[in-house]
């Protein structure tokens, strides 16, 4: 696609809309494009409310010099989508519908925004103590793997398990919602700029040169509050006596 040919985004979208879905109900614009932060490689995003749709489907286009995400639904499945984003606390369709554009609207998408923003708001469900428990045995087995390892290629890939299992723990033990790929970093910039930066500097020096004590250290900063590292004791799926 080259850029000569790129319409502008909101135009773009607008036209696509236009030409796929001219007889919907709402539509939105989400993503990289809304929030600012667009690249070279950026799609849009856009959101599609059809009351005539038997039944939500996502599908990718290249039209209008881009990339287009379209993820279409009637009036009742946003809603299993919502609660099914929240159940795995990465709120990927909220945020869509509370940070998105109008480009249609018929009525109904005031109400989805406000629903969006709501959930937004009052963050994931907050975790048992048995499941900070486990989380923190896994943290522990994975860190275990790393400081012991002696092969690079397996050390780099222990590594990735770890960061995702320490972000996951970090925000989720204070009740935020987590992401993945490069929404992992996002979302522990959204709650602590600081923290997320200790983060990257902690794995980064780990890649770079191997030196694996910035990390330990952060694992260890990150499970003090709840009892620290956890193996000696744990269990999963014993029969407790009566």
């Amino acid at each position: 696609m080259e850029d000569i040919m790129r319409l502008k985004p909101i135009e773009a979208a607008q036209q696509f809309i236009f030409k796929h879905f001219p007889n919907c109900q709402g539509t939105l614009l989400a993503g990289s494009v809304v929030r600012g932060e667009a690249t070279d490689t950026s799609d849009l995003d856009i959101v599609v409310f059809d009351k005539d749709l038997i039944s939500p489907y996502r599908e990718s286009f290249i039209d209008f010099g881009w990339a287009i995400e379209v993820f279409v639904h009637n009036l009742t499945s946003y809603k299993h989508f919502f609660e099914s984003d929240c159940e795995v606390a990465r709120p990927s369709l909220p945020r869509m519908g509370s940070e998105g554009i109008i480009l249609k609207d018929d009525g109904i998408i005031e109400p989805i925004k406000k629903e969006a923003k709501e959930i937004l708001d009052q963050g994931p469900k907050k975790w048992s103590d048995e499941t900070i428990k486990t989380k923190r045995y896994f943290i522990t087995d994975a860190l275990d793997d790393l400081i012991g390892c002696k092969y690079r290629a397996e050390e780099i890939f222990i590594a990735n398990t770890l960061a995702e299992l320490v972000s996951e723990f970090y925000l989720r033990s204070n009740l935020q919602w987590i992401g993945t790929s490069k929404w992992m970093v996002r979302s522990l910039k959204q709650y602590d700029r600081k923290f997320a930066n200790h983060f990257v500097e902690a794995f980064d020096v780990l890649y770079r040169t191997g030196d694996k004590n910035k990390v330990v250290q952060l694992v260890d900063k990150v499970l003090e509050p709840y009892g620290g590292q956890l193996f000696d004791g744990f269990s999963l799926g014993k029969n407790q006596p009566q």
